[in-house]
């Protein structure tokens, strides 16, 4: 299954058109689909997972009901993606108190959520923003709090939060082979990342 790509902070790209989508707080996780098996493989970032996973298990039934009929209907009616071999969505996966890919689950009546940002195509890639805001903007998926260049203004407005995020953004733009990502996070995200892991906070920023 397509592992998501490593996301390069905002030190590139300058003066390049894009959209900027929301950065939820929470942990990347992938679901593959396929014409005969439908969904049939769930996994973190780095690792496969099923039901009985003790953090990412409810994830699986929590996807099945709330993402997978709507994604596999823009698959099965859009000509250009009914035929690819797999397809994988990309959601994130958080709650009330995660933080930096930690979560409590124990938190009674404060369901997890599922919240769709990317669909990589079989030997096609992740499909471009525009692409991909038109085809699935419709379910739940990632906001879009931009668009415009990517430029210092727009850095500085996640950093500062003038913009209406809290971990940040990610700024997407181009499409097929040419598709760029940046990441950029807010300085109050990354004071609260200091605070919680002292020394060891680069790891999750």
């Amino acid at each position: 299954m397509k592992e998501y790509p490593s996301i390069e902070g905002p030190n590139g790209d300058f003066g390049k058109p894009c959209i900027a989508f929301y950065k939820y707080d929470g942990s990347n996780l992938r679901f593959e689909w396929s014409p005969k098996k439908g969904w049939n493989k769930f996994g973190t970032r780095t690792r496969l997972f099923d039901k009985s996973d003790p953090v990412f298990g409810s994830a699986v039934d929590l996807f099945m009901a709330t993402q997978a009929e709507g994604i596999e209907r823009v698959i099965r009616d859009t000509k250009e993606f009914r035929n690819n071999e797999r397809v994988t969505a990309y959601c994130e996966f958080f709650g009330p108190k995660s933080f930096a890919g930690i979560h409590d689950l124990e938190i009674p009546n404060e369901p997890m959520e599922l919240v769709l940002f990317d669909i990589n195509l079989h030997k096609k890639g992740i499909l471009g923003p525009r692409e991909f805001v038109n085809h699935f903007g419709h379910l739940k998926t990632a906001q879009v709090v931009y668009e415009g260049n990517f430029n210092q203004t727009l850095i500085d407005a996640v950093r500062n939060r003038t913009l209406p995020v809290w971990e940040g953004v990610i700024a997407k733009g181009g499409s097929g082979h040419d598709l760029w990502m940046r990441k950029i996070k807010s300085n109050d995200y990354l004071d609260k990342l200091r605070a919680v892991f002292a020394g060891e906070w680069e790891r999750y920023a």
